[in-house]
């Protein structure tokens, strides 16, 4: 069975892509027959992925009934070619939001002959009580060579990280109720934009927390990179993120309505709904006490945090990659 992966044309980093070429190296590396299908030539392509899958150009893509075409979620154009071919169809939902977003008019996922992998616990079960489909679930992974802890962190003032171009509006308002409960000079903030990959590890690494305002998300991997260098993680899940948030909070002024799994780590973070900018403000706030009090509370949380980044190494990653593709 050859695997061939379509690659979405994009400008601009994406967490998608990463995986969907992480998948593909491990294929390839395994010995299995693989390739990526990119639609468009140039665009943005990840760096440091070793012994990289061939990509082979839209136009010279021949599909076959003994193929297995995978398309990620929110590209259902794409799956025609598997679909004329009579090729084994396979939708990696990496985003909920976009399950039901590119569906042509007239169509749904009950007649399109079309399996579905999920990046996520939460996101199989928005499949499942959606589609009634299963969505086997394969999650992405982090380099831990890279995304690692260190003694970056400099005494005094308080470095709170973030990504501005994630809800850039709602980062903003928590950070002007923030300043209003505690003062202007009361954290430095440090905005995680324009990096690569080593820059951003490096920068995670002189944080103390990382206040996370993204949604809505799969599996978001920001939060587990900002754990596995040693940050305390507040802010939103998008949903997705309940797949290995944990609340630090024995009382939390939110908990999510869907049935978590069961995960060997305790409390990793201060979650609360995704838009919720008060509750975000006030976690900040009780994360910035527990970093100025650095006691076993707090180093609990960060150990916690270890754990959950080691569950979402690449090493991981590659095991379910093979399993999964041993099932399909």
């Amino acid at each position: 069975m050859k695997t061939c992966i379509f690659l979405p044309p994009v400008n601009k980093p994406t967490g998608g892509i990463t995986v969907l070429r992480q998948i593909a190296d491990i294929l390839h590396q395994a010995n299995r027959d693989v390739c990526l299908v990119a639609r468009e030539k140039g665009g943005w392509r990840p760096d440091g992925l070793a012994d990289a899958a061939p990509i082979i150009e839209w136009t010279d893509l021949r599909l076959t009934k003994d193929s297995l075409w995978l398309v990620p979620e929110g590209w259902v154009n794409a799956l025609a070619p598997g679909m004329e071919a009579g090729a084994h169809c396979v939708n990696y939902v990496q985003n909920w939001a976009y399950l039901f977003s590119a569906l042509p008019e007239g169509v749904d996922w009950h007649n399109l002959p079309v399996e579905f992998l999920a990046v996520s616990d939460p996101v199989s079960q928005f499949v499942k009580q959606s589609t009634f489909k299963d969505a086997p679930i394969i999650r992405p992974g982090i380099d831990r060579s890279i995304y690692h802890t260190s003694n970056a962190k400099k005494p005094g003032r308080i470095t709170v990280a973030y990504m501005p171009r994630k809800n850039k509006a709602l980062a903003q308002q928590i950070k002007a109720i923030f300043e209003h409960r505690v003062g202007p000079s009361a954290v430095n903030w440090l905005p995680i934009e324009g990096m690569d990959t080593h820059q951003v590890a490096d920068a995670l690494r002189t944080a103390h927390i990382f206040l996370v305002t993204g949604f809505p998300e799969g599996c978001p991997l920001p939060p587990l990179e900002a754990m596995a260098c040693g940050c305390l993680p507040v802010g939103f899940t998008g949903f997705g993120g309940w797949d290995y948030m944990r609340q630090i909070q024995p009382e939390p002024r939110y908990t999510p309505w869907i049935k978590l799994r069961e995960v060997d780590w305790a409390g990793n973070g201060l979650w609360c709904a995704d838009g919720d900018v008060l509750d975000a403000a006030l976690c900040l706030e009780e994360a910035v006490t527990m970093v100025k009090k650095n006691n076993l509370y707090m180093a609990a949380a960060l150990e916690s945090g270890q754990e959950t980044a080691d569950a979402y190494s690449t090493d991981e990653q590659k095991l379910a990659v093979l399993t999964a593709w041993d099932a399909l």
